[in-house]
């Protein structure tokens, strides 16, 4: 696992030992941050279910202002801190060793511009995760991205009413599904 493109291109990434996380692969990685490559730069990033961080690393990377990382497992954030390092991206980078959930039910201090969501597979931790972020939509900034990554057998849909799937892509054995607020559709229309 490297870093794709930008600053730190060509660096390589730590990977969290064992099999608790599942690190997205280069591919779809690449495939991911050129659909989103103009929204990337000044953005403010969310990783949550960070792992190794390669993400929002790849976003810094590419000329986001911040990143936050957000993992439970002590492993997974210190490999993280460690990949930042690594990369010299940690001045704008935030790693919190804390469950996305606990997080998620604070009042939030700022708003995202992307928020990603990679939780381990088969739990079901994504769709909490997302009916959460459309019930207290502040998370996300006007015209800001959600984007969930979960394998293809995962998917279903959800009830939303502040969230809009704008558009999916399947690479594989990963999906990656793209929401946005349904009030910045109609603020185009």
């Amino acid at each position: 696992m490297r870093v794709i493109s930008g600053f730190a291109k060509g660096r390589k990434l730590k990977q969290v030992p064992g099999t608790g996380t599942r690190p997205i692969t280069d591919r779809v990685k690449e495939n991911l941050l050129n659909l989103i490559q103009y929204d990337v730069p000044g953005a403010r990033f969310l990783d949550l279910f960070a792992g190794t961080g390669s993400v929002g690393i790849e976003a810094l990377s590419r000329g986001a202002e911040s990143a936050l990382f957000i993992d439970n497992s002590r492993i997974a954030c210190q490999i993280a801190r460690e990949n930042l390092k690594h990369c010299q991206l940690e001045s704008n980078a935030q790693v919190l060793k804390i469950d996305a959930f606990a997080y998620l039910s604070r009042v939030p201090q700022q708003a995202y511009d992307i928020i990603y969501i990679a939780p381990p597979q088969y739990h079901q931790l994504w769709k909490s995760t997302l009916l959460i972020l459309d019930e207290n939509s502040r998370w996300l900034a006007a015209d800001g991205l959600a984007i969930v990554q979960i394998h293809p057998k995962e998917r279903e849909e959800l009830a939303l009413e502040n969230l809009v799937l704008i558009d999916e892509r399947v690479y594989g054995s990963t999906a990656l599904m793209f929401f946005t607020l349904a009030e910045s559709i109609d603020d185009e229309e």
